[in-house]
């Protein structure tokens, strides 16, 4: 079990970019500017141990009315596997600010199944999406 905070106080910036940009697939080599600023904007939530160390991280992306995308989700090696990802994202999803808007969107390669058990499903009507990819 751990405390899940939104309080951006307690986020290891060091910590969350280090994972990001040398061991999160989506991320290697992310620039530590564009991580700070997507936290600066972003509605972030930590997992902390009970010696109150950052054990996980997530960040929504919303307006707080209509949109929200799930972003940046990791666990630690060292916890994974004892359900840390799925409080997380319980609270997550719980999240007042979540549960308001009316579409909530991620991108994930490897964890369908944890998604799943929270209402995720492949989008229906993803031929009507469209976006724009850019590379460093």
């Amino acid at each position: 079990m751990v405390e899940i905070s939104t309080d951006p106080s307690r986020l290891d910036v060091d910590l969350v970019h280090r994972f990001l940009s040398e061991e999160a697939y989506w991320a290697i080599g992310r620039p530590r500017a564009l991580t700070e600023r997507a936290i600066a904007h972003s509605l972030c939530f930590g997992a902390y141990a009970d010696d109150g160390g950052q054990v996980a991280f997530a960040r929504v992306v919303t307006d707080h009315a209509l949109f929200a995308y799930l972003a940046d989700v990791f666990v630690l090696a060292a916890v994974r596997g004892r359900g840390v990802g799925k409080q997380l994202v319980g609270a997550i999803m719980a999240h007042a600010d979540v549960r308001a808007v009316r579409r909530v969107l991620l991108a994930t390669d490897d964890a369908h199944g944890l998604y799943a058990q929270f209402g995720f499903t492949p989008l229906a009507d993803a031929e009507a999406w469209m976006g724009i990819r850019r590379t460093p």
